[in-house]
């Protein structure tokens, strides 16, 4: 390979797994919000621990993942210096608001909801996790604002040798944002409510005592992974007019191509499994007394995710060779003096440190379903210890 192939993979590979992450979070946060909504409302004890178990899911694989978007920015200084040149006035923009709005506000919101357990009242608590889920979705909206510069560069004009921002409403209504972004957000929902119904099957098929807990878990996950389906697929079947339009070469070519036929093979298929099959046997709970269909149901569990990477895949790699559709390439956009040497060595450093750090969000969310509810520290009660020793009267 040389300096501009190992550039491209070097970004491919930490980009990919760095969505891994981002695509949970997306469909864990709202998970959660509907949970305590529904113990807020009802004051079920079961829909309490549903939301610490499961939120501690989610703010595990939220730490994990703060540090893998970091590499990602580090990048565009390093390997991309053109595009920051070239067009580091538009696309910069979006990224300032992601960074020092949504994602700050984010950060503010989920501290002071994992610290004010049992401290903050009761709807002021609530109304802090729904914040954060709102602040996510502001988070991607962002970055999918920037994205979609790339893949449509509205709203700028170029002025000597680089563009600039002339119509901010026309960025906001790219149409190569309005419906990439609500895809996002099913797709989100779909991982994340798939995680739900594996870690449930699993727990099931090993006939747990916390029966209850699993039952109302799994059906929760089927609900509204039916739901993020649905959004994923019809809209990403919506954005096919569009993309033709604006990117009449989009799905040529042999990974595109390919891409595009797993990832919708992948979305129909789980589709219709979960419309057809698990929806109908929510009746009667007959899903968590099948105890047959829990090993599939736990296999199932990575397909949102290969199919939420194989989209990226089709819209990134698709746009080639244009970095900025149709004014950047990728080869005028990488920063002049890399060597070979330096790209083969951070490629390989950036790769281990987040693959490492995805197989750390992988064993402790697996050990956090295997131990169940019954061990969970967030939200947990303090024990208010011994009482102290009475003082010696002198």
């Amino acid at each position: 390979m040389d300096v501009l192939d190992l550039a491209r993979l070097q970004f491919a590979v930490t980009g990919c797994l760095h969505f891994l992450f981002v695509v949970l979070t997306l469909g864990l946060a709202p998970l959660v919000a509907i949970m305590q909504t529904r113990h807020a409302i009802s004051g079920k004890p079961v829909f309490e621990r549903m939301t610490r178990f499961w939120g501690q899911i989610y703010v595990i694989n939220y730490a994990l993942g703060v540090f893998t978007g970091l590499v990602m920015e580090f990048q565009f200084g390093m390997s991309w210096s053109g595009l920051s040149h070239f067009a580091g006035d538009v696309f910069g923009a979006p990224l300032a608001v992601e960074t020092l709005v949504a994602f700050f506000l984010e950060s503010t919101f989920l501290g002071l909801w994992i610290f004010g357990w049992n401290r903050l009242p009761k709807w002021l608590h609530l109304m802090c996790i729904w914040l954060v889920t709102l602040t996510a979705y502001a988070s991607a909206f962002w970055i999918m604002v920037a994205n979609s510069f790339l893949q449509n560069p509205a709203g700028a004009v170029r002025q000597g040798d680089h563009l600039v921002l002339t119509d901010f409403g026309a960025l906001l209504s790219n149409p190569s944002l309005v419906m990439a972004f609500p895809h996002v957000i099913g797709a989100g929902l779909f991982a994340g409510s798939f995680v739900i119904i594996g870690g449930s099957a699993y727990q099931l098929f090993r006939k747990t005592p916390e029966q209850e807990f699993f039952r109302r878990s799994l059906r929760t996950g089927v609900v509204w992974g039916f739901v993020g389906s649905t959004l994923a697929v019809g809209f990403g079947y919506a954005q096919f007019g569009f993309i033709r339009n604006l990117q009449p070469d989009k799905f040529k070519g042999a990974v595109p191509g390919l891409s595009v036929e797993l990832m919708t093979a992948i979305g129909q298929t789980t589709q219709f499994v979960v419309m057809l099959v698990l929806l109908p046997l929510l009746i009667g709970n007959l899903l968590a007394r099948f105890r047959w269909v829990h090993p599939l149901l736990m296999i199932m569990t990575p397909l949102p995710f290969l199919a939420a990477i194989l989209g990226w895949l089709v819209r990134e790699v698709g746009r080639q060779p244009w970095l900025v559709y149709g004014k950047l390439s990728v080869a005028d956009a990488m920063s002049p003096g890399l060597t070979r040497g330096m790209v083969t060595f951070s490629l390989f450093a950036f790769a281990g440190v987040l693959g490492l750090l995805a197989l750390i969000d992988y064993v402790l969310i697996a050990r956090t379903i295997r131990r169940g509810p019954a061990r969970v520290d967030l939200g947990a009660v303090e024990s208010a210890g011994p009482a102290p020793a009475p003082a010696l009267a002198l």
